[in-house]
């Protein structure tokens, strides 16, 4: 081989090495699915509490009407932040719905507020720390790895109640609720700022979470190595349908953490 020929291949594996044994630094995580559960929900039961609690506030409206308005409002933002990767809040579907009915009211009216605190009481009941959840995080803490939290949701003061009841919240170092930012996964946008707080790149952040098409994909997209972790919401069948191909598949949270660990160890 030509003496430049060699120096350039010679280059080039060096790069390639530099490159595979890059360090990983952070750890993001998705929450709703991933780390916690949801036990003995009813979305019907806490739809009810909402137009009882509107009603008292004086709101004078049948609960057909109300619902039937609701479902409405709900389908129209509904469309728009899963097409969009826009994030809307709770308050807005609720204040939209009562002006389809001929309220004059805005998604900061107290009334509004209180009834979507309401709505949302049974489901922050309902959220449980998946097993090894609290292990595996303070492991990774404790081991001095950068951790962050990518969350979907509507309304973030229930994400961040979720993270103080199960104890989880006081492990990351930057916590990333959709309803704040304002995109969705797999919005580019939503990941880009998790990096951006744990002040790291792409390359070098483990991502894990259970929708193949919010978490696996977006995070894929920006070079995230991505953990898929099977859920109550996304088991294997839905990771198989989608044709995403993870880093890991795992069937368990425990299992994730053991093989995230062992990646760790072994990077």
């Amino acid at each position: 081989m030509p003496l430049n020929l060699l120096y350039w291949f010679n280059v080039a594996k060096m790069i390639k090495v530099k490159v595979c044994i890059l360090p990983i630094k952070g750890v993001i995580f998705d929450f709703i699915g991933t780390l916690v559960c949801v036990k003995g929900y009813s979305l019907e039961a806490s739809k009810v509490k909402m137009y009882r609690t509107l009603y008292e506030a004086g709101f004078n409206v049948t609960r057909e009407m109300f619902m039937e308005a609701y479902a409405q409002s709900h389908e129209k933002y509904r469309a728009i932040r899963y097409q969009q990767l826009v994030e809307i809040t709770n308050t807005l579907w609720v204040s939209d719905a009562l002006k389809l009915l001929g309220f004059d009211v805005t998604h900061e009216d107290p009334r509004v507020k209180e009834a979507v605190n309401v709505f949302f009481e049974d489901y922050l009941a309902s959220i449980r720390a998946r097993r090894c959840a609290v292990k595996l995080l303070a492991t990774l803490s404790m081991r001095g790895y950068r951790l962050g939290l990518v969350s979907n949701f509507t309304y973030a003061p229930v994400i961040y109640s979720a993270l103080r009841k199960t104890g989880l919240g006081g492990f990351f170092n930057a916590i990333l609720i959709s309803a704040d930012v304002g995109w969705r996964k797999p919005h580019v946008k939503i990941f880009e700022e998790a990096l951006r707080r744990l002040e790291v790149d792409a390359s070098e952040v483990i991502y894990v979470g259970d929708s193949p098409d919010e978490d696996i994909k977006g995070a894929k997209h920006l070079g995230m190595k991505t953990i898929y972790v099977a859920s109550q919401f996304y088991p294997l069948e839905t990771l198989k349908k989608s044709m995403h191909k993870p880093d890991f598949v795992t069937r368990s949270l425990c299992e994730a953490g053991r093989k995230l660990l062992a990646f760790l160890a072994s990077s």
